[in-house]
């Protein structure tokens, strides 16, 4: 009776094991806990990192690092690229990669504007943004879950296809937001108890995305499906339909996030969410999220978002140049890359 539950065990994390569905009762005992134990430690770690990065912060630029405007800055900045970075932690963990991300905040900040007007008002700004956001992210999850097609390629298609539309409707100009209420949720006045909307925004989207993740028969669907898609498909899980809905969830992420970066800069461009990609994955990564999927907490990936923007925040008030802080970003991501496959390789010994 003592030697079947070890087989078990075995037997579960691999892939292409017929009884593999049968695996997550035994991952609620100590197998359970130790993968708990490895994620709270990683998100302690990153929490060391953010500490030490604000004493970096306050020792080399203490009254303008230190000052409460900046720091509500580096919340701002976080907030729009950590919603992305959410949307795009599913998808990693399904075990896809979205490379379109920056291209559809920008494409639907620009579709946005375009009806900023006081006509359409708050409510048709949000709404575009979102609805462009849900279209791109539709396209990426038809492609992948049902034209078959590699995610690398599908949402790299989809990459230059959103920019160069981005830039066919603004022609290479900014699209200038005059919309009031739009406007006033990112002047001071406007937040609450100190916190920006913005930030407000953030934290509930973060929230419903560790929720989801969590506590939901979808989240538990996408686990399954990033670790052993063939085995989630056995299990009678719906694997095509499961990843549309996620590259459908990233979209709705980039469609927020658009109207907060339309809130914070009071302007659409096509050069919008230059970059968000790069920021995104690499966040992901940094916070424990495997690329070869099946493992990942939004926890972590929301601590990645915030190591990097203070990075990016100390690199700037010291006059440092972006390529210098594209090159620190490239080293994170590749010692990141480093300690993940350390990390495997551990726990298969």
């Amino acid at each position: 009776m003592t030697q079947p539950a070890p087989s078990a065990q075995h037997q579960g994390p691999g892939k292409g094991h017929p009884s593999a569905p049968a695996a997550p009762p035994s991952k609620q005992g100590s197998g359970s806990r130790a993968l708990g134990l490895r994620v709270d430690v990683r998100n302690l770690s990153l929490l060391g990192v953010l500490a030490v990065l604000v004493a970096v912060g306050g020792i080399t630029e203490p009254d303008a690092f230190l000052d409460t405007g900046n720091l509500q800055l580096i919340l701002t900045q976080a907030s729009v690229i950590g919603v992305v970075t959410v949307g795009v932690t599913f998808v990693i963990i399904s075990g896809g990669i979205d490379l379109s991300v920056g291209a559809m905040v920008a494409l639907a900040s620009v579709w946005a504007t375009t009806l900023a007007t006081q006509e359409y008002g708050f409510a048709g700004i949000l709404f575009t943004a979102v609805v462009v956001g849900l279209a791109a992210g539709l396209v990426n999850g038809l492609l992948i879950a049902y034209g078959g097609m590699v995610p690398f390629i599908a949402t790299l298609a989809m990459l230059a296809s959103a920019r160069g539309l981005a830039l066919q409707i603004t022609d290479g100009k900014t699209q200038i937001v005059t919309v009031r209420s739009v406007l006033d949720l990112g002047l001071p006045d406007s937040y609450v108890l100190g916190i920006p909307p913005l930030v407000l925004v953030f934290a509930a989207v973060t929230v419903a995305g560790w929720l989801i993740l969590n506590r939901t028969t979808f989240g538990r669907r996408t686990v399954a499906v990033g670790g052993n898609a063939e085995a989630a498909r056995l299990a009678g899980i719906d694997v095509r339909r499961q990843r549309l809905y996620l590259y459908l969830l990233s979209g709705l992420c980039c469609g927020i996030a658009a109207f907060m970066l339309i809130i914070l800069s009071g302007s659409g461009q096509n050069t919008n969410g230059n970059l968000y990609e790069l920021d995104a994955i690499a966040a992901a990564i940094i916070g424990g999220t495997l690329l070869s999927g099946g493992r990942g907490t939004i926890i972590g990936s929301v601590l990645g978002v915030l190591v990097f923007t203070t990075i990016t925040n100390i690199f700037a008030l010291n006059n440092l140049q972006s390529d210098v802080q594209q090159i620190a970003k490239g080293a994170i991501i590749v010692a990141a890359v480093l300690v993940q496959r350390r990390t495997l390789r551990g726990g298969e010994t």
